[in-house]
């Protein structure tokens, strides 16, 4: 499963999974149908009002100019007006976004429109190949206008410092009492951080930070100390709103 972080407007880190070169196929082939509902409806007006009736042949060219607008511009008008979805990104659940974390605006959603015959030319060869080569979930259109798709549902990301309560659990380090909420937060977001990255060096940084506010000098490792400290905060917190 692949993922992308976009930084909202409120600076809140939020990651996505990429919507797959299979879902945006499926949207495409549901958006296609649609078109396809589309034209036999007006197949059947113009087979039953036009047909019928002598008309100049002026007014079958407007008819079929007429018939073919919502078709041309349903893509752009879908994305501008259903938040990044057409019909067929909404079944699927995936939609366009903004890398930047703003709302894409008209400008953003006119540039992919424009670009969306290049990218599906030759059986949307052009666009796989792009989604593949930048790894962002992202085709041609995409690129120029600084967009992604995505599923709409952010990743569950688990918690790696989620503590249990424990009855009758000793803290083994009361100075953590030393330490604050705003300290005990910012140690499990570098600790969090450490632990993805295998950064030993930013880990060992916290725990000798950690150590010196509180004034203890363990045998444990820095990263079981840091794992302690905050389940002793966990603990000791939450004996002081009992």
């Amino acid at each position: 499963m692949e993922t992308i972080k976009i930084r909202t407007t409120q600076n809140v880190e939020v990651e996505y999974e990429i919507a797959s070169v299979g879902d945006r196929i499926l949207a495409y082939i549901i958006d296609a149908l649609v078109g396809m509902g589309w034209f036999t409806i007006c197949a059947l007006v113009f087979i039953l009002v036009l047909a019928p009736a002598e008309v100049p042949q002026a007014t079958y060219i407007v008819a079929a100019v007429l018939a073919m607008l919502p078709y041309t511009f349903y893509d752009l008008l879908c994305e501008i007006f259903m938040n990044g979805q057409s019909l067929g990104k909404r079944a699927r659940d995936i939609k366009v976004i903004k890398l930047s974390g703003q709302s894409p605006s008209i400008g953003d959603y006119l540039l992919r429109w424009l670009l969306r015959p290049i990218d599906i030319f030759f059986y949307g060869i052009v666009a796989i190949a792009t989604i593949a080569i930048t790894g962002k979930g992202q085709r041609l259109g995409d690129v120029a206008a600084g967009t992604s798709v995505i599923r709409t549902t952010a990743v569950q990301k688990k918690n790696l410092f989620q503590v249990q309560l424990e009855e009758n659990y000793t803290i083994v380090f009361p100075e953590v009492a030393m330490l604050s909420d705003k300290d005990m937060a910012l140690v499990r977001k570098l600790l969090a951080k450490a632990i993805e990255h295998k950064n030993e060096a930013l880990l060992n940084r916290i725990a000798e930070r950690a150590k010196e506010v509180m004034g203890v000098n363990p045998t444990m490792t820095d990263r079981e100390f840091l794992k302690t400290v905050i389940k002793d905060y966990h603990h000791l917190t939450a004996d002081m709103e009992a």
